[in-house]
């Protein structure tokens, strides 16, 4: 829309000495042509906007012509601009309207604060994500129905399959909204009246029917999430698993498995160290056949079952290939 060109274009004035009409074209995707029509616009209702031609001239606004917001300080200032990577807004659909808010907030700073605001967003980064995955995955395509239905109040269907299933279930939930936790999408919601909390990769299925939401009284997002975060981080451990590690993979070991490990790895004499996990469920073992041979499960008998299994299934499958 034109007006919200023309508001790019004075907020980016406004943090610019000077801006070349064919950078404002490619940074509105519009033709330099209509840049030209645009600045003139601005002229026109009173913004004291010029243009200045030449290798060297481009559009500038009358010095000092800006608005500052009141009251900021300087840390509010800087905390403004310490925010997640995009990736978090973008699979909300938000990615655009983040950097388009950010640009509008760096335009209205008062100039003392402007220099240390960008320079914060250069030097500090935010990444939710955990060591070898991504912000989004391809199950997380589901996501976009479970925010329409947090967003508009109603209940969902969801075709889920836990952790521990082996076959999906369906489910009639009543969502109070989303929480992204270390990269991960949950979907916060009630079934059956009792507070659950539903992965977004693992939902295969979601709709969004026409039955309006029934959260329980007094209860929100926030009350709902604080209830089974503390339910998930008081449960005991479900299993210890004892493992050996080769010592010139430890490195990667801890990284992958920082958030289960009970204690530091114990390097040993024989090229391995020992380390200990803490897992919710048998089937989190699976996790350390990411390293191959570079670790050996060497208790419970159950987990080493559990992975001879999975070995066997994919012998079968691979040698069947061949």
């Amino acid at each position: 829309m034109k007006a919200d060109r023309l508001l790019s274009i004075l907020l980016l004035l406004q943090t610019r000495e000077r801006i070349s009409h064919v950078e404002l074209a490619e940074h509105l995707e519009v033709s330099v042509r209509t840049v030209y029509r645009d600045v003139e616009a601005l002229s026109a209702a009173g913004v004291p906007v010029w243009t200045e031609r030449g290798r060297s001239g481009g559009v500038r606004l009358l010095p000092g012509y800006r608005t500052d917001v009141t009251g900021l300080t300087h840390d509010e200032a800087r905390a403004l601009f310490v925010l997640a990577t995009e990736g978090t807004h973008d699979a909300l659909g938000l990615g655009e309207a983040i950097r388009s808010a950010l640009r509008k907030v760096m335009a209205a700073l008062p100039a003392p604060h402007r220099g240390e605001a960008e320079r914060t967003s250069e030097r500090v980064l935010v990444d939710p994500a955990r060591w070898m995955h991504g912000i989004e995955t391809a199950s997380d395509a589901h996501l976009a129905e479970l925010q329409h239905a947090a967003f508009t109040d109603c209940r969902l269907q969801l075709t889920y399959r836990s952790g521990d299933a082996r076959e999906p279930r369906s489910h009639t939930v009543d969502p109070y909204g989303l929480v992204s936790k270390a990269g991960v999408w949950y979907l916060v919601a009630d079934r059956d009246g009792e507070p659950r909390l539903f992965r977004a990769d693992r939902v295969l299925a979601a709709e969004v029917t026409d039955e309006p939401v029934h959260r329980r009284p007094g209860q929100n997002l926030a009350t709902v999430w604080a209830l089974l975060r503390e339910r998930f981080e008081s449960l005991p451990d479900g299993i210890r698993v004892r493992c050996r590690v080769r010592r010139e993979q430890l490195e990667i070991f801890q990284r992958l498995f920082a958030s289960q490990l009970v204690a530091p790895p114990h390097p040993m004499d024989d090229g391995w160290a020992r380390a200990e996990l803490a897992l919710r469920e048998l089937p989190d073992v699976r996790g350390v056949l990411s390293m191959g041979a570079a670790v050996e499960v060497l208790d419970p008998p159950e987990a080493r079952a559990e992975l001879a299994a999975v070995s066997t299934e994919l012998a079968a499958l691979y040698g069947a290939r061949a």
